[in-house]
């Protein structure tokens, strides 16, 4: 049964439920699942908790940096260095407690306050086959890559003191409550949504508070009719490529221990990206007429994206089609979609990770099988259980709705006591010598 683990409440008891008519996984906050450490399970988990914070810096740095002009790669790198360090200390302080502790009458929605500032966590504190510090801090770095893939949609343009404000506002109001609703025993995962690594918890957050954002900022300044292309694409793919690493420990760390089916998300990982990438690739191809390397870099990050949320649940023929969809579809989202609409999401966050969550999200809800979970009963629309995409779109809905509300609200309170947006001139100046007094050479 340990195999069957979906990482909900603080991974320390595992339950099936009924959903739609057939059998779907979900956790239950409650006692120790095991009450010995696993040397093995531990040294992976140390070792996909680095990785996890290898793929925010250096890896989304120079992802988001490359494509930036190049008056605004300081800035970008700052914010998410700084993002790291504000994150590790809120998470400390009051995020993991909201996240994975029991919130008694309101746990459906959020975590209580028994783990402030970590209190009950020694060094003898066992969660699963792992220490529970090292649970904590692999959460924690889930709990900094996601604000942190925010910045890329309004990049060029907020002011960096405003940023912290809204971020850390943003990690402890929204991101910790709807991580408890799918990880931590709130209602999500107790209705039964399948999310392994963090579709919905991550992405699908991040993407919608991505264009949120970006729409009260408004657009930069010269948009439409200036040259903003990338200063650096060989940055990017530089970044790329580390979050594509760095995302086996997202993924097949999600797994909490050393085991066949952590190994199995490793597989359906890198099948999905490669799909993603020739996807994304082939599109671009036949519409632009040129295969792009920004192109094969943002299809595999949209095929990391969508592989995430499946990646416990899928054998590798689904992993192949949700790279192939996600691949298409977020290259539709990130271009026509973007150009219609005129929205100016700078580095596409809500095109490929809230477009890429959902496709990644819903196509769990088909592809997950019982031949990867162990389930005794139909999991996905593949096993027949097609209720379960009804599953998916709710947890879906509930993270669009709540972190698209909570999102605009945040911003507006963090606008009118702050201000969100820099002066013109600094704009036009660049972030890096305007608000960093410091520039690239």
């Amino acid at each position: 049964m340990t195999e069957n683990i979906n990482k909900l409440g603080a991974f320390k008891k595992l339950s099936l439920g009924m959903a739609a008519g057939a059998a779907t996984l979900f956790a239950t906050a409650g006692s120790a699942f095991a009450d010995e450490i696993n040397s093995g399970d531990t040294a992976w988990m140390l070792t996909s908790t680095a990785l996890v914070l290898l793929m925010t810096i250096p890896g989304l740095a120079l992802f988001y940096g490359g494509m930036v002009r190049k008056k605004n790669v300081v800035a970008m790198a700052t914010q998410n260095f700084a993002i790291v360090a504000l994150m590790s200390v809120l998470w400390m302080i009051i995020g993991y407690s909201l996240a994975f502790s029991d919130g008694g009458a309101l746990n459906a929605y959020v975590g209580g306050f028994s783990n402030v500032f970590l209190a009950g966590l020694t060094v003898d504190s066992v969660s699963g086959t792992i220490p529970e510090s090292v649970f904590m801090v692999f959460q924690m770095t889930f709990a900094i890559i996601t604000p942190a893939l925010i910045t890329g949609a309004f990049a060029d343009r907020m002011k960096f003191s405003s940023m912290l404000v809204f971020m850390g506002l943003w990690m402890v109001l929204i991101y910790a409550p709807i991580c408890h609703w799918v990880w931590g025993g709130g209602f999500l995962g107790g209705d039964g949504v399948l999310d392994f690594a963090g579709g919905t918890v991550v992405h699908i957050n991040a993407g919608i508070a991505g264009l949120v954002a970006c729409l009260v900022l408004g657009p930069r300044k010269g948009y439409g009719t200036e040259n903003m292309a990338p200063h650096n694409v060989v940055l990017t793919m530089i970044g790329a490529s580390l979050l594509w690493v760095g995302w086996f420990g997202f993924n097949a760390g999600s797994e909490l221990a050393a085991d066949g089916r952590a190994g199995y998300a490793m597989v359906v990982t890198q099948i999905a990206t490669a799909a993603a990438a020739l996807a994304w690739m082939f599109a671009e191809w036949i519409v632009h007429k040129k295969p792009t390397l920004l192109g094969l870099c943002s299809g595999a990050v949209a095929g990391l994206v969508a592989i995430t949320p499946a990646s416990g649940f899928v054998d590798p023929m689904g992993s192949l089609w949700i790279g192939i969809a996600a691949g298409v579809i977020c290259f539709i989202a990130s271009t026509a979609v973007k150009r219609a609409l005129g929205y100016d999401d700078a580095l596409d966050v809500f095109g490929v990770h809230c477009v890429g969550g959902i496709v990644g999200a819903v196509l769990t809800g088909v592809f997950a099988t019982m031949a990867v979970t162990g389930a005794d009963s139909a999991v996905g629309g593949i096993d027949g259980n097609w209720g379960q995409v009804y599953i998916q779109l709710k947890g879906i809905l509930a993270t669009l709705v709540y972190s698209g509300i909570g999102s605009f609200v945040l911003l507006m309170i963090v606008k009118i006591f702050f201000g969100l947006r820099v002066t013109p001139q600094e704009e036009v100046e660049g972030l890096d010598i305007s608000l960093h007094g410091e520039v690239v050479q």
